[in-house]
């Protein structure tokens, strides 16, 4: 099928798929030819995509049409998509029609219902940053990739350090295989800890300084995240996910369900586990603190949506969150 629609906010994951479309199709020596890009703030982008589209390859390779940014997956007037339903079908199998975004394709369009029934539609979504475990499985499968060998603790230090930041897991990955170039091994947290550029500090961290009730420890690494430029929201949304999870477990535990796997489902862990750990953890916290915590984390996102200084607006917030957990000594 040759016409593509890739989206998601994993930039540059989505960017490897593009080039290893390129690479795949264009002969090296006609990609000045064959090789057209096209701004999707344009107004007439898809219009020039699939003119271009239908014009045959110069020389040897195929032609790849690359629309950037495309707004098809959020509006298309009636008259481009009768034109799209009719080039989609008679593009040449050797000219690939390829668009792109980072917002997620309307599915209440009929621009999206042709694109899915046309296209192949691929989804790059980013991990979100409290789901360890797919943090570790996305390491392992780079490392993998790279043929790069990383002990447990190794995956799991480069998870928490990097989190869903897919570029430089990528960057820091190969910067560990030339490394071993010549000398291959099992790399430990050793070498992880003195050559990876990765800080400790994260929001999980602060989620689990929270939960302790720790002030002191949760206002430094509110500063030290803001330091390092973090956004504050996706801060806050890393919290509201993992307060979620909590929250999610220990209700289930506080309703008696005895079913790990239920709970898992409930909870949303891969790995069930964990629960094992979790349990423990949570076992000095009641449901209803956690659910409280909730409550502060969406009125925080809702301050910073409207506005108000990140610094401040987070410590005030952070403090209070922990005031809930040390209202329990």
């Amino acid at each position: 099928m040759p016409i593509y629609f890739y989206w998601g906010e994993d930039d540059f994951t989505l960017n490897q798929a593009v080039n290893h479309l390129r690479d795949r199709v264009l002969d090296p020596s006609w990609v000045s030819f064959n090789f057209e890009k096209i701004s999707g703030d344009q107004s007439d982008a898809t219009q020039q995509a699939l003119n271009q589209a239908m014009t045959p390859p110069f020389g040897f390779g195929d032609r790849v049409v690359w629309v950037v940014e495309s707004t098809l997956g959020q509006q298309c007037p009636e008259p481009l998509l009768a034109k799209l339903k009719e080039v989609g079908s008679a593009i040449p199998t050797n000219s690939h029609l390829l668009f792109t975004s980072s917002k997620k394709l309307d599915g209440r369009l009929k621009s999206t219902k042709l694109l899915q029934s046309i296209a192949q539609v691929k989804e790059f979504a980013l991990i979100s940053p409290w789901k360890t475990e797919e943090l570790v499985l996305q390491v392992q499968q780079i490392a993998q990739d790279l043929s790069l060998k990383l002990t447990p603790n190794a995956q799991q230090l480069l998870a928490e350090s990097l989190g869903n930041n897919t570029r430089q897991i990528w960057n820091e990955l190969k910067k560990l295989k030339l490394y071993t170039e010549g000398n291959p091994q099992v790399l430990d947290t050793e070498t992880i800890n003195l050559l990876v550029n990765a800080s400790t500090q994260n929001s999980l961290q602060l989620a689990e300084a929270i939960r302790q009730g720790n002030g002191e420890k949760a206002l430094r690494l509110v500063a030290e995240l803001l330091i390092r430029n973090e956004p504050a929201l996706k801060i806050v949304a890393t919290l509201v996910g993992q307060f979620r999870t909590w929250t999610a477990i220990k209700i289930c535990l506080e309703a008696g369900e005895k079913d790990e796997k239920a709970i898992a489902a409930a909870a949303d862990l891969a790995n069930p586990k964990r629960l094992y750990f979790l349990r423990k953890e949570l076992q000095p916290i009641t449901g209803k603190q956690l659910l409280a915590c909730l409550h502060l984390l969406l009125a925080l996102e809702f301050q910073l949506k409207r506005g108000s200084e990140p610094l401040s607006c987070l410590q005030t917030k952070v403090l209070e969150l922990c005031h809930v957990f040390n209202g329990r000594r």
